[in-house]
């Protein structure tokens, strides 16, 4: 025979009538704030209000003319047809077991590299800031690297066609390729994989011998920078000064080279073609 459950206590009965209200306060304060953010977003007063509606209505009347194009459809096919594969091969993966390892790597992985992010992040900025600027300046390249690609993948071109005609039509000896290395080398896996293992724990005891010594060489090293490093100051300051001095040396030896290169290209122009460079010269005396 079943028991019957016994009534909550006043205590209870009081605690959920606690927590009730307070949810519902929250929930009425949330609801207050929305209506302040909506009355003060749509105010009517100074016309921000209409002009964000007008340009609201404007912006999703062309965002439901865009998603109904041909083009926008077939993307969207493409995100639906790839988040079902995703869905299907990615469950299968992260339940493999597998998957555990990689998890554990993942996870090891990123513990270690935050500390290491942390410290290179201001010189990554930087990095990234002097990118951007080196960028900029070789804009002007860009051009003339985006013809020469396409000079270089329109002669490639025929050859992959060719490649691709030729391989087609060998698939058979390819096939007799394939299962030939395949049965050359199965019986030689497991002696691989024994040497394998003997490789790893020769290089691991000689790797575990090696790290004092290198310990106390890059401590040695380390000092030996440190007790040099006014000298180094010193001999980089001279070799930036002697750059300064040679700098008019080498603006006037570029200079010059370019004078004479310009020249030499108009002279060989020229020689290469006389009658396009032919010329009537009038005098004209003094009567």
């Amino acid at each position: 025979m079943a028991t019957i459950p016994s009534l909550p206590s006043r205590d209870d009965v009081l605690r959920m009538a606690r927590g009730t209200t307070d949810i519902t306060g929250q929930l009425l304060d949330t609801a207050g704030n929305i209506t302040k953010i909506a009355i003060n977003t749509l105010d009517p007063r100074d016309g921000s209000g209409t002009e964000l509606l007008r340009v609201l209505r404007r912006t999703t009347a062309e965002l439901a003319e865009a998603s109904a194009s041909p083009q926008a459809q077939e993307a969207f096919y493409r995100i639906v047809d790839t988040l079902t594969r995703l869905g299907t091969t990615g469950a299968p993966l992260a339940t493999h077991p597998v998957s555990a390892p990689a998890q554990a790597l993942l996870a090891a992985l990123g513990d270690s590299l935050l500390p290491v992010l942390d410290a290179v992040e201001p010189a990554v900025e930087e990095c990234a800031a002097v990118a951007g600027e080196l960028a900029e300046a070789l804009s002007p390249l860009l051009p003339a690297t985006a013809g020469l690609a396409a000079g270089l993948l329109l002669a490639l071109t025929p050859v992959l066609r060719a490649a691709a005609e030729v391989l087609r039509d060998s698939t058979p000896e390819l096939r007799r390729v394939a299962d030939a290395l395949t049965a050359a080398l199965a019986p030689l896996l497991p002696l691989q994989v024994a040497l394998a293992e003997r490789t790893a724990a020769v290089a691991a005891d000689v790797v575990r011998a090696a790290l004092p010594p290198l310990a106390d060489l890059t401590e040695a090293a380390a000092a030996a920078t440190k007790t040099a490093r006014p000298a180094l100051l010193a001999g980089e300051e001279l070799i930036v000064a002697g750059l300064e001095h040679l700098q008019p040396f080498l603006l006037t030896t570029a200079s010059r080279t370019g004078q004479v290169a310009r020249a030499v290209a108009l002279r060989v122009s020229a020689a290469a073609s006389p009658a396009a460079d032919r010329s009537v010269v009038v005098a004209v005396t003094p009567a």
